[in-house]
C-alpha cells in the first residue's frame, strides 16, 4: 500500500496524507447517511454539547453511553441565552459518534476493507481495533475550535498503538478550519490523561510542555477524498470555522491488540459488540 519513502516520511513526521482514497460516491452516500441520522435525531433535555476546552465538565451519561452507540453533540455555541437553537438543527450539530464504523452499515462500509486494512498494517498495526468514530461537520460560522491536543490522551494503550484515520468528506481549508499538525511531534510526551472512575471523569496533566506555537505548526489542507493518517502522540488543532463553507470530515480511531489498553479510558464497550479490524 505505502511506499517506504511514504512509511519512512510516516514515522519522521508523525502524519502521513494520501489524496484521493476515497471515491466522491462513498463520500456522497456517508455525507446522506448522517443528514438522515440529525434528521432523526430528537435531542432530550441534556442536550450533548462537544468541546475539547472542558471535556470533563460538560461529558454526561449520554456522551459515555455513546462509546458503543450512535449519538449527536450539539457545537458549543449552538444555543442562545435562552437555550433555544441559533439555526436549524441540522446546522447545529458538532458531530455523530462514536460506534458508527459497527451498527451503521453506510459507515460499516466505508469504515473496512482490504485497502484500509494493508494501510494499518504499513502504519505498524499488525492486529487493529477499531474502538470510535466520528462524523464531524464543523458546520458554517459556528463550527468550534479543536484545541491542542493528543488522541492518546483520550485513548489510552501501552506502549501507545492509537493511530488516527482523518478522512476528508469536503476540502478543509484555513478559512473553513483545516487540522494544524506538528511535524514529528509524536516524539513529545503525552501531556494529558482523561481518566473514567465510574461515571466521573477527569482531565489529569501528565506534563507540562508547551503546545506547538505559529513556528513549528503547518495546516492540513486537503481535497475532499483525501485520507490523513497521524500517530496518536502527534499534536493538532482545528480553528473555528467561521466562513460560509461546512467542512465535514469523518474519523476512525483504532490501536493494536498487543498494547494494553487502559482501564481507566472513557470507552467501555458492552459483551454483544464485539472489537473488529479493518475486514
Amino acid at each position: 500500500m505505502l511506499s517506504d519513502a511514504q512509511i519512512a516520511g510516516y514515522l519522521a513526521d508523525g502524519y502521513i496524507v494520501l489524496p484521493g482514497f476515497k471515491p466522491a460516491a462513498e463520500i456522497a452516500a456517508l455525507c446522506e447517511r448522517a443528514r438522515q441520522i440529525v434528521d432523526a435525531f430528537e435531542p432530550s433535555a441534556l442536550r450533548s454539547i462537544f468541546t475539547t476546552h472542558d471535556q470533563a465538565r460538560t461529558s454526561n451519561v449520554e456522551f459515555l453511553a455513546s462509546a458503543d452507540r450512535v449519538h449527536c453533540f450539539f457545537e458549543e455555541e449552538a444555543f442562545d441565552a435562552q437555550g433555544q437553537l441559533r439555526q436549524t438543527k441540522a446546522q447545529s450539530i458538532n458531530k455523530i459518534g462514536h460506534a458508527l464504523h459497527d451498527l451503521d452499515p453506510v459507515f460499516q462500509r466505508f469504515s473496512h476493507g482490504p485497502e484500509l486494512a494493508a494501510l494499518a498494517r504499513d502504519l505498524g498495526l499488525l492486529r487493529p481495533q477499531l474502538w470510535q468514530s466520528m462524523f464531524i461537520f464543523k458546520p458554517p460560522g459556528i463550527g468550534g475550535e479543536v484545541k491542542w491536543h493528543q488522541d492518546a490522551t483520550f485513548l489510552q494503550t501501552s506502549p501507545c498503538t492509537v493511530t488516527g484515520f482523518w478522512f476528508a468528506l469536503e476540502d478543509a481549508t484555513r478559512d473553513n478550519g483545516c487540522l494544524w499538525v506538528q511535524p514529528g511531534g509524536q516524539r513529545s510526551p503525552l501531556r494529558e490523561r482523561f481518566v473514567r472512575d465510574g461515571d466521573a471523569v477527569r482531565m489529569e496533566v501528565l506534563d507540562t510542555s508547551p503546545w506547538p506555537g505559529t513556528d513549528d505548526a503547518v495546516p492540513v489542507e486537503v481535497q475532499a477524498g483525501t485520507l490523513v493518517c497521524f500517530h496518536g502522540l502527534l499534536p493538532h488543532y482545528s480553528a473555528p470555522n467561521r466562513s460560509a463553507q461546512s467542512r465535514h470530515a469523518y474519523t476512525l480511531h483504532a490501536v493494536d491488540a498487543s498494547s494494553h489498553w487502559a482501564e481507566s479510558n472513557w470507552m467501555r464497550r458492552r459483551a454483544d459488540l464485539p472489537l473488529r479490524g479493518f475486514v
